[in-house]
Parts: C-alpha cells; structure tokens; sequence
C-alpha cells in the first residue's frame, strides 16, 4: 500500500484528490488546518507545514509521495500571499526530500503560462501576468533545479479551467448559483467567444491521484481534457444541465484584452498515464 502525503488536503480540490487516493487503495495522510470536509478513511493531520522543521518529513509520517496541493489565496490571483508565502513552500519541498522524500507531485496551473493562443505542453514559454501565476512559476523552476539531479521523482501538475462542487470554488459557475437563488433573471456575461480547456474537479482530482500512483512518467503533466471549449458553449450547457430560469446578458461586460482567445492543453502525456493505468515503480 503506497503511502501519499497529501497537503492542503480541505481545500476545494485537496478533498477530491483525497478521496480518488483511498478509492485507488493508498494509505493517505491528508494535512491541514482544518480537518472539516475530508473522507473520514483517511488519517488527518493538523499540521503546520511552513514551520520550518528540518524533521518535517519524520513529522508528517515519512510518506512514499507528496502531492502538494496546499496554497493560499489561490482564488485571489493578485493577493500578496502568493510572494510571501514562495520561499515558505521552496522550504518545505527542500526539507521533505532531505528528509527522505523520493516523490513530490506539486500542484500547478496555466496561469503560469500568460497570455498564449493554441495547447500548452511542457515546452510552452512562460509569460505569467498575475502574481498567482508569477508564484506558481517560480515555483515550479527553482523545484526543478534542486531536485533535478538528486533521485527523486518531480511531477508538476498543471490544471486548467475547473468546475463542479461549484458551491466550493469561486468560478462563474459559482456566480451563477448565487444569482439564480438570489432570483436574477440575468447574469451579465462578456462575448462568451474564447475557448478553454474545462475539467471537472472530480475528474481532475483522478487525473492527479493517479499521477501521484505511478513514478514512470514525470516532469511537467497537464491534467487536462486537450479539448476547447468556448466560455458560452460550457456555460449555456451549464444552465441547460441545472434547469436554470437565469439568463446570460451577452455583451454586458467587454472581452478582457489579456484573456486568451484560445487556451487548452495538450494530454498527451495525462491520456498515456490514465489509459495504461501505470503501476508505481
């Protein structure tokens, strides 16, 4: 039984990821300050993971692997915690596989990108325009350069546009639930025409739990669908789903100059995990 640390364990994603571990048949540690929410089969831990601790592996129980889930503000793309907080989780990777640690799979995101028209793959230039995406960046090249010639596995798991558990995250998806309660007849809406690589979080949260499984592939994987969609498309079908009354009011808000006409990822890498249903190594 493969033993999976998985940090940031409560939030919107952690606790999916959580429960696609224990459904796969690892023994999970699931760490945060908040146990509230998190499958009851897991074993939690209240921790502080930016103490500090040199003993930070030892402390969180010595697990095989590491899915780094754990980040604040990750809603607040512009919040200042995103710098303050880089160093803190630098330390906490670098004490982790001093400590013993042989995989890290560390959560990413597009936003790393910037501003980019067509699929991303692990080659894609990095241009972020956000602090979110600037930290995540940052991140994700100084993890590589210390870990890339010690013998530990790196995996940086980059999603894309998220929904489902709606209620949880702060998505237009989320909006649209609040203004439907609230008995609005219409949501203002933009053109609706750029295209994005929409998932699930519950099929994002397999995708990461079985990249956390298995060593053979590593490096950057995008846990994606590969398959844009436009912003109208996935939201008219969202309100068809749910029987929503609500409409959209096209054309209310401006289409924002540093949003992507076009952005998807490319799957080749997460469709050959998922379809050989890789064993650990």
């Amino acid at each position: 039984m493969k033993k999976v640390l998985v940090t940031g364990a409560g939030g919107y994603i952690g606790r999916h990821v959580v429960s696609a571990l224990l459904d796969m048949g690892a023994e999970v540690l699931a760490a945060d300050f908040v146990a509230d929410g998190i499958d009851c089969r897991a074993k939690t831990i209240q921790a502080d993971i930016f103490s500090g601790s040199k003993t930070i592996y030892e402390d969180l129980g010595s697990p095989d692997v590491c899915v780094h889930m754990a980040w604040k503000d990750g809603f607040v793309h512009n919040s200042d915690a995103h710098m303050g907080y880089l160093s803190k989780h630098y330390e906490f990777i670098h004490n982790m596989t001093d400590g013993g640690l042989k995989q890290i799979a560390i959560m990413g995101t597009m936003h790393e990108v910037g501003y980019y028209e067509g699929a991303i793959d692990e080659n894609t230039p990095c241009n972020p325009v956000s602090m979110y995406g600037i930290a995540k960046d940052a991140l994700r090249r100084s993890t590589y350069q210390m870990l890339k010639d010690k013998d530990v596995v790196w995996q940086w798991l980059r999603a894309y546009y998220i929904y489902g558990d709606d209620e949880r995250n702060h998505s237009i998806f989320s909006k649209i639930i609040q203004a439907e309660k609230a008995g609005q007849t219409e949501f203002p809406f933009n053109t609706g025409k750029n295209k994005y690589d929409f998932i699930t979080v519950e099929e994002l949260a397999k995708m990461i739990a079985t990249c956390a499984m298995q060593t053979a592939v590593a490096g950057i994987i995008n846990c994606c669908t590969g398959k844009p969609v436009s912003l109208a498309e996935k939201v008219e079908n969202f309100l068809q789903e749910h029987h929503y009354k609500i409409k959209l009011k096209y054309g209310a808000f401006p289409d924002r100059p540093y949003d992507s006409p076009a952005i998807w990822g490319d799957d080749t890498k997460i469709r050959a995990i998922m379809s050989r249903k890789i064993e650990s190594s």
